[in-house]
């Protein structure tokens, strides 16, 4: 029997979702054994079998497909001429996707940042905070739970998986050009939400300076800003909440999907 819990565990480390096939009830004549599983990766690669044949191919491919949607599974499938086999007899399987929540992409570990890594803790978000500043990415206020990465923030984003359902990126760093550039990036890319904290000022001018820079209006009209619900709290814990609040809602289908929103009126000066 090959070793799928090394498999499962060695998939697991990484942020690329698969399926986690396993053959729950068999009656009948059957190729497959109650058990046996098959781990499935949305590009196709997997490991393991049921048994081969025209069965495992439409697994396989059922497999994919919960993958797409996020949503676990159970299928029956009858032996028979339809399926192309002559066994007789009937596989019950359950279908589980691993790793297909949601990935937040948390550049800047401050106060504010920090706070956000504390009150996801037990939230479906995968949390990976960048900072190239070790005394804040490393410090003992981040849970243990958060992917820490302490390196520049464009070498991170070039390695990351970017996704249009997974992905969120919330940019909070200490320096307002690092910010601009983060969001120059992130909006080029696949992603689910884009935030940028600070107020509604900040955001008309890195809007003003990105439209000069030929951005298509579309992808900078795809940042919100400011970030969060409206609860009224200014101290980083409280931005947090309102932030985190957001997140999840936007997550658990409550909220209107983020999307190009108008441009404000020019403003008379680009100055800070």
């Amino acid at each position: 029997m090959w070793n799928w819990v090394h498999q499962l565990a060695e998939w697991g480390r990484t942020d690329v979702p698969f399926a986690v096939v396993t053959v729950t009830e068999v009656k009948g004549s059957t190729p497959a054994a109650p058990g046996a599983k098959l781990l499935v990766r949305a590009d196709g690669a997997f490991h393991g079998t049921i048994g081969g044949g025209h069965l495992e191919q439409l697994v396989l491919q059922d497999a994919r497909a919960c993958l797409d949607k996020g949503e676990a599974r159970t299928f029956r499938y009858p032996l028979g001429a339809k399926l192309g086999q002559c066994c007789g007899g009937v596989v019950d399987i359950f279908v589980e996707p691993v790793n297909h929540g949601p990935q937040l992409y948390l550049f800047g570990a401050g106060h504010v940042g920090q706070a956000l890594c504390r009150i996801l803790e037990g939230t479906p978000f995968r949390v990976h905070l960048v900072d190239e500043r070790a005394e804040w990415v490393q410090s003992p206020q981040v849970p243990a739970s958060v992917a820490r990465h302490e390196e520049p923030w464009d070498e991170f984003a070039a390695s990351a998986t970017w996704d249009d359902l997974r992905t969120y990126v919330a940019v909070m760093t200490h320096r307002h050009d690092v910010d601009q550039d983060i969001i120059a990036f992130a909006i080029q890319k696949p992603a689910r939400y884009i935030g940028l904290i600070g107020s509604d000022t900040k955001w008309a001018r890195f809007r003003q300076r990105l439209e000069a820079k030929g951005l298509p209006a579309r992808q900078v009209g795809r940042v919100q800003c400011p970030m969060g619900l409206p609860i009224g709290g200014k101290s980083p814990q409280e931005v947090a909440v309102s932030i985190a609040a957001g997140l999840l809602q936007l997550h658990h289908g409550l909220a209107r999907e983020p999307g190009p929103q108008p441009s404000p009126a020019p403003l008379l000066s680009s100055g800070e």
